[in-house]
């Protein structure tokens, strides 16, 4: 029995080698069919994507990307989501786990340009705090297309306790979709992976606990 089971395995794994080995003579063979004229429009397409990257890029940097800012007053919250199709928005307070969340989100902003990360100090916004029902600080509000689609409110979705890595931040951010996530990027080195793994490592200033 065991014999015909490791015979049945076997074969499994035979022919899915033969699939994939069919797949890649299937490609080659494609590459080798290609004429100088396929070759120069596989070429010019590449440009024109990396040029079309390349002005996305600009733009978002234009529109305050890469970085990591306040907002001065509320109003500005609302041209701000209709400008950039991702924004993650950290309403707080000045306490301990506020600072907590600025250092992942200022480490984030720099990782995923993708994003617009802003914050806004919920005591000095009631008429947003009402209407998004922010309560418990910090609170994260996931905005797309200029639409609130997620929170990440507190700590609880990210172990309970303030010593959570930017990386299960970052990974909590993915799942709504707010930042585009491609795991081992080349923007996440193991040099920086070990640089952000845990940000409470520096000097902790006097603050509150709580919200």
């Amino acid at each position: 029995m065991e014999n015909k089971v490791q015979e049945i395995i076997e074969q499994q794994v035979l022919t899915v080698a033969k699939a994939v080995e069919d797949k890649i003579d299937e490609e080659i063979s494609a590459l080798d069919r290609l004429d100088d004229d396929d070759i120069e429009a596989l070429r010019e397409r590449r440009l024109q994507q990396m040029k079309k990257m390349a002005e996305k890029r600009n733009r978002w940097i234009s529109l305050g990307h890469g970085d990591y800012t306040e907002i001065p007053v509320e109003k500005e919250f609302f041209s701000i989501v209709k400008a950039s199709e991702r924004v993650v928005c950290h309403f707080y307070r000045d306490n301990w786990p506020c600072k907590v969340m600025d250092k992942h989100l200022a480490l984030l902003a720099k990782r995923h340009i993708e994003t617009r990360f802003v914050k806004l100090n919920a005591e000095k916004s009631p008429f947003l705090a009402e209407k998004l029902k922010i309560v418990v600080l910090p609170t994260l509000a996931l905005v797309k297309n200029a639409k609130v689609e997620d929170y990440v409110v507190g700590f609880d979705q990210l172990g309970g306790t303030d010593d959570f890595s930017t990386d299960e931040l970052e990974e909590r951010l993915a799942k709504s979709n707010v930042i585009i996530f491609e795991g081992e990027s080349s923007l996440n080195s193991s040099k920086s992976k070990a640089a952000t793994r845990n940000v409470r490592q520096s000097t902790r200033a006097d603050s509150s606990d709580s919200d």
